[in-house]
């Protein structure tokens, strides 16, 4: 029973983690506008290996397919979804030819669910598990539109058929800035299989899903199910950070995706007026294996190089996300390059403030490209000053009751000292 659940875990998550995460620009929907729906394909692995009788006794293709019917019953009406299958066609031991074995059997449309149920049912596991090429072919499917755009790969077993490696592709959609998460469910997976799904996964922002006990299904259950009542979220804005302050893109308020090379710098600028307050910050997630004892820096900078403050994290190599953050006035250092602008009668001075993204990566084995994704935060707002102390009047009152407190404390000490001296000879 625990294994048929874990097929409904994954496919579920084409409810609740299609709510996570959506394609639009850093900014609020106007209210009243329509966000398109979300656009979800399931791809499922059909290969050889998914005819082993090894969850209570069925095959894993005979649960998939009835946790997929269950799913499709609870699919919300706005929710077009497509599905494409890999392995699902050639019996044969060519190779070259079983590894071109994949095909979308139900266009990514309105849900037609008898349409979905008998697509299906009748597949049968066959050969081999192009998985690499299936996601490729999933993105394409999915097109550039939507609201949501997500994956959810389900398989029981690692790519047989590299080139193209599943990891890498997967690296290569999420450098494309379309915004689509690739969620992967292994059944039944060895330790390989479960870190190649992690790491496609991991590189889209997505989720891997497996259950070893009754108690950690129940509780994934949950958590899908309460995601799914949680509105999407602003999407981050896609930008490039430049080599060079002179280059970088001017940046307003709000939120921004990039990725940044192990080892690169990365310039962008933000102007900020005196009397305003510029709060960044910068989240580097490690989406491939790095070595230990590493940092990311972020530093902000006037146009001509002259540094303005700097905020850094380290990390030991156990953590999946590093961040750093820094504050800086308007008020503190105008840029010598800064401009004067009118405001109602009173002249501000506007700084292009330079925030550099920088990191300590190493490693011997991941590929530099594409780098690590990286999410920046900005805002501007009025500065906040550090507020006056009370009126002591430049430190003279205090002084005053300082002296007072010490006297009095002194004369106190002074006569008990002389009182227990004279009693104790007397005694």
């Amino acid at each position: 029973m625990i294994h048929k659940r874990l097929s409904i875990v994954g496919i579920t998550g084409l409810i609740g983690l299609s709510s996570l995460l959506g394609a639009g620009p850093a900014q609020a929907r106007e209210p009243g506008e329509q966000a398109e729906p979300p656009r979800v394909e399931l791809v499922l692995d059909v290969s050889g290996s998914m005819r082993a009788a090894d969850i209570d006794g069925e095959t894993r293709i005979a649960v998939a397919k009835r946790a997929f019917n269950e799913v499709v019953d609870a699919l919300p009406e706005t929710t077009y979804l497509g599905i494409r299958v890999l392995g699902a066609t050639y019996p044969g031991d060519n190779k070259k030819t079983g590894c071109k074995d994949t095909q979308q059997i139900v266009e990514v449309g309105p849900v037609d669910r008898n349409a979905a149920k008998d697509a299906i049912a009748g597949l049968k596991p066959t050969g081999f598990t192009p998985v690499g090429l299936a996601l490729r072919e999933a993105a394409k499917d999915l097109g550039d539109s939507g609201s949501v755009r997500r994956i959810v790969l389900i398989t029981d077993g690692e790519d047989t058929c590299t080139p193209p490696d599943p990891c890498a592709v997967a690296r290569e959609l999420a450098a494309q800035g379309t915004k689509l998460v690739v969620d992967t469910l292994g059944l039944a997976p060895d330790e390989k299989t479960r870190k190649q799904l992690v790491c496609i996964s991991t590189a889209t922002g997505g989720t891997f899903t497996a259950a070893q006990s009754q108690e950690e299904l129940t509780d994934r259950v949950k958590q899908l199910v309460d995601r799914a009542a949680v509105p999407p979220p602003v999407a981050p804005a896609a930008v490039t950070g430049a080599e060079d302050c002179q280059s970088a893109p001017l940046l307003a308020p709000g939120v921004y995706t990039d990725r940044e090379k192990i080892g690169e710098h990365r310039y962008y600028r933000v102007p900020v007026q005196s009397g305003q307050e510029l709060r960044a910050s910068v989240s580097v997630a490690l989406d491939r294996q790095v070595s230990r004892d590493y940092g990311v820096l972020m530093k902000a900078a006037t146009a001509d190089g002259r540094e303005l403050v700097r905020g850094s994290d380290a990390g030991s190599g156990r953590a999946d996300v590093l961040s750093a953050g820094l504050r800086w006035s308007g008020d503190e250092e105008p840029s010598p390059q800064a401009s004067d602008d009118a405001d109602d009668g009173e002249q501000k001075v506007t700084t292009d403030v330079c925030l550099i993204v920088s990191n300590s990566f190493a490693s011997n084995t991941a590929a530099s490209a594409p780098g690590m994704p990286l999410e920046l935060s900005i805002d501007v707002v009025d500065a906040s000053h550090t507020p006056d102390a009370p009126g002591l009047g430049r430190g003279w009152l205090l002084l005053l009751v300082l002296g007072l407190a010490g006297l009095v404390a002194g004369v106190l000490a002074g006569w008990l000292t002389r009182w227990w001296v004279a009693t104790w000879r007397d005694n």
